[in-house]
């Protein structure tokens, strides 16, 4: 296949593997590489910028195509050493980083003048205008059916991927609901020229996760997520459990809540163990309505060409109609 978004980033298929804290891990990023699209490192994963050159250095083992590095960056009360990961990324001679979360402008210059490409993921028009103009090469925009964070706007991806396309010069990548060959040729009608998947590569052999977890992604229909975070102003998708079933709970009692009265709840530290040790209703589980979709634990390379063999297939069918 041959889009903006490939000849951008050097890769045969425009399909990228978000950066998922706890999962974006060498084994996932050199196995979606490896199979012709980009897979991700997710920075913030690995407790210092020494570590992240590390695990760098052990996805190179793993492969030599493409892969890049996310840097989300979040307001916090103890601020990580963001600009100590991006001289990593950049020393290691990684040449794609993916930014999140807050605006990364504080950074494009310092990643350009290293010859690094910025894709920068966003879940608003608005924030997709603000990042071209800062210098960003690619936007990846969030419709409200994503995993994670979809903002507090509430646009699905079938209005907010089109209207992204239609205001914007750089491409952009289609992210959230998108799980097969179908979603695939969807979002390129819609003007993308490229997809970011999350759930999806959550459900794969080489996802470094428990296969309890991936299981309960595949036993899981579009109905089985929770928003939380919601009277917080800060929304996010994640699976429903009995952890979620409390937080959703305490948020909607009379008077609302505190994020102390569910931090206990939600703690990253808690979620990573319940990812490692599969037990589904020890801490929170961030997937996307996406589950709905997905019925099989393929390896990378099995997913990436089953889906490019059904988007194509699927855009030649629809042909058909005008026939």
């Amino acid at each position: 296949m041959k889009t903006r978004i490939t000849e951008l980033l050097g890769i045969e298929y425009p399909i990228i593997q978000g950066g998922m804290q706890w999962v974006g891990r060498a084994e996932l990023a050199s196995a979606v590489s490896n199979a012709g699209g980009l897979g991700i490192l997710t920075g913030l994963t690995q407790p210092t910028p020494a570590d992240l050159k590390k695990e760098i250095e052990r996805c190179r083992e793993m492969t030599d195509k493409p892969f890049g590095v996310n840097l989300t960056i979040l307001p916090s009360a103890k601020r990580p050493p963001y600009e100590a990961y991006l001289d990593a990324i950049i020393e290691s001679g990684v040449r794609i980083l993916e930014t999140a979360g807050n605006n990364p402008k504080e950074f494009i210059e310092k990643a350009h003048a290293a010859g690094v490409r910025i894709i920068h993921k966003c879940t608003s028009v608005r924030h997709a205008l603000s990042a071209e103009r800062n210098g960003v090469d690619a936007v990846s925009i969030d419709g409200f059916e994503c995993a994670g964070h979809p903002g507090e706007d509430d646009v699905g991806g079938l209005v907010l991927f089109p209207v992204t396309a239609d205001q914007i010069r750089v491409p952009i990548v289609a992210s959230g609901g998108i799980a097969d060959g179908r979603g695939f040729a969807a979002a390129l009608c819609l003007g993308a020229e490229g997809i970011n998947m999350g759930t999806r590569f959550c459900a794969t052999a080489e996802a470094p996760i428990h296969q309890n977890i991936k299981q309960a992604i595949v036993d899981a229909t579009e109905r089985d997520t929770h928003l939380i975070f919601r009277t917080l102003r800060n929304t996010g998708r994640v699976m429903k459990n009995r952890i979620s079933d409390e937080v959703v709970s305490i948020e909607n009692r009379p008077g609302g809540c505190e994020f102390s009265d569910i931090q206990h709840l939600v703690a990253g530290a808690r979620g990573r163990v319940t990812l490692e040790s599969g037990d589904i209703d020890d801490g929170l589980v961030w997937i996307s309505q996406v589950a709905g979709l997905i019925k099989d634990i393929p390896t990378c390379a099995d997913l990436i060409k089953r889906m490019v063999a059904e988007c194509e297939q699927t855009l030649k069918e629809r042909a058909r109609f005008f026939d």
